[in-house]
């Protein structure tokens, strides 16, 4: 392929890089394994925002929903609920839950790079386990994505790997990527560099994920730093 435009060069990259979706349909389709992230129970910090009235919104996008469990608590809060993910597999689980719950939440199979969606629609954004799966020359793109679908004030939460965390988080340079051509299985971030990569947000907070047990009603594990931003314009 001869690369004459910006675009084309990260398409290429993306290739090189990017787990196809073959591999999240083969890990969606794995429902008997005890995965921490297969319960069926909303993000601990997502649930304090809305406990403490941190935020109030009412049109909600969710990157990387997988089996929808962030996106039916919040649909169940009385949110219009997008989720989008890259696996069908996923969202064939999601839909069956959406269904159980008896809510409300519109499912998108799409690369969250090519969504055709309208500007500045949406009142919250949300991503618990899809930043860092982005590989280092597509955060430019994600953040651009956010600017361009948020409303303004709007906020815009994440859930991601810290670094060296117990179920993921490579602290290997965005130079060593290429290098290897491997995410090492996601990337880690510290406090500092998720406050510096969303530099264009203001921070309302960045703190570790709260861990809870199995009896707890939210979910939550060590290792995971949540981070809440707001759309200023």
């Amino acid at each position: 392929m001869l690369i004459n435009s910006n675009e084309q060069l990260l398409v290429l990259l993306d290739n090189v890089l990017r787990e196809p979706q073959n591999f999240w349909n083969e890990f969606y389709d794995q429902t008997f394994k005890k995965i921490p992230f297969f319960v069926n129970k909303p993000d601990e910090n997502l649930v304090s925002y809305f406990e403490n009235k941190i935020i109030q919104p009412r049109e909600v996008l969710e990157l990387g929903c997988g089996p929808g469990r962030n996106a039916i608590y919040l649909a169940k809060q009385g949110c219009s609920v997008v989720g989008v993910d890259i696996s069908d597999k996923a969202l064939q689980w999601a839909q069956k839950r959406v269904d159980e719950a008896n809510v409300n939440v519109d499912l998108m199979c799409a690369n969250i790079f090519e969504l055709d969606l309208q500007e500045e629609s949406f009142d919250f954004i949300y991503d618990s386990g899809c930043f860092h799966h982005i590989a280092p020359h597509r955060r430019v793109t994600y953040i651009e994505l956010v600017h361009k679908l948020l409303k303004p004030n709007g906020y815009f939460a994440l859930c991601s790997f810290e670094e060296h965390g117990a179920y993921g988080g490579s602290a290997i340079s965005d130079e060593e990527v290429y290098i290897k051509r491997s995410l090492a299985g996601g990337l880690g971030y510290t406090k500092n560099q998720l406050r510096e990569i969303f530099q264009s947000l203001e921070a309302i907070e960045i703190r570790k994920m709260i861990a809870m047990s199995d009896e707890d009603e939210y979910f939550g594990l060590e290792g995971f730093l949540v981070g809440l931003f707001k759309k200023i314009d």
